[in-house]
């Protein structure tokens, strides 16, 4: 990933103008990977390790939802709604 396009993704989804950190920030940039990695591996069905790493990010933003949905419910939602990841 580009350092201009983690840029715009922590510009578009920090909650404050020194917010690098927060658990938006985390999940909109581990969707990008995720979503740059899914395109790879369909180019690549044979890429094993990388398949790897995609269901070792995939249970990291798991885990970061999970988290975010206890803490802040609200937030979660709009997370969601932003990236459209479900419901």
């Amino acid at each position: 990933m580009l350092k201009e396009t983690k840029t715009q993704i922590i510009e578009a989804n920090r909650r404050s103008d020194v917010d690098t950190g927060s658990p938006e920030v985390q999940v909109a940039i581990l969707t990008t990977r995720i979503k740059d990695l899914t395109e790879h591996l369909k180019a690549n069905p044979k890429d094993f390790h990388s398949r790897r790493g995609l269901q070792k990010m995939v249970g990291q933003r798991r885990n970061m939802l999970n988290y975010l949905k206890k803490k802040d419910i609200n937030r979660y939602r709009t997370l969601i709604a932003n990236l459209g990841l479900r419901k």
